[in-house]
């Protein structure tokens, strides 16, 4: 990584203090083999398949939270330029618009400005991965019979973040010398929720022409 991409995503740039995973847990190996596959050039698509063996919720949770930290430090890099004035609605061009709800402040869907709705966002699900009742930490405490769910839900409102970043602020991506890395973070993040079923088709149509393009 170059020095100046360094300094783009450095510590400070962070949406979100990062979660990490305690060493010596069986997810703190797991989250060590992912991303010794991914620094050693392996190809993106196999690097996401559910290594023989392995619990399929234990590969979810490590990818959730890696997903989580990595795309907070992209929206991170950008949102200063992500504003109430150049945002005023959570949208990825004119075709899709997203509304927030919540189940306790916004109990139907709500427009909100793009900022406000990545705040909410990243808040809500920090509170998911952060809830040991959903993402035990714990070895041998079983994860909730509803995780994949949730996890999908979590997995498809991220998914969002980059519809917006790449249709409404990517020419900021590319001013600071960071479109290689985001392109590679959202590659790895297709190829995982599609080979293991965790979003919705129709909520891939935003970027669609360009995955077409991007992810052979």
């Amino acid at each position: 990584m170059s020095i100046a991409l360094k300094q783009v995503f450095n510590k400070d740039k962070t949406f979100r203090p990062k979660r990490k995973f305690e060493p010596g847990t069986q997810r703190f190996e797991l989250h060590k083999r992912a991303q010794a596959s991914l620094n050693s050039g392996v190809d993106l698509k196999a690097a996401v398949q559910l290594p023989s063996g392995e619990d399929q919720n234990d590969w979810v949770a490590v990818h959730v939270v890696d997903f989580f930290n990595r795309i907070n430090l992209i929206y991170g890099t950008i949102c200063e330029f992500c504003t109430e004035q150049t945002c005023p609605v959570m949208s990825g061009g004119p075709k899709y618009e997203y509304r927030w709800q919540d189940d306790l402040k916004y109990k139907k869907p709500t427009a909100l400005p793009a900022p406000q709705y990545m705040n909410l966002l990243m808040d809500w699900i920090e509170v998911q991965i952060n809830n040991e009742d959903i993402f035990p930490t714990c070895v041998g405490v079983p994860f909730p019979k509803n995780f994949l769910q949730i996890c999908k839900k979590i997995l498809c409102r991220l998914f969002r973040v980059f519809v917006h970043v790449y249709i409404h602020h990517f020419d900021r991506v590319i001013v600071m010398g960071a479109e290689a890395h985001v392109n590679t973070c959202y590659k790895h993040f297709y190829y995982f929720v599609t080979e293991m079923n965790l979003i919705d088709r129709k909520e891939l149509e935003p970027l669609k022409e360009m995955t077409s393009r991007m992810c052979h």
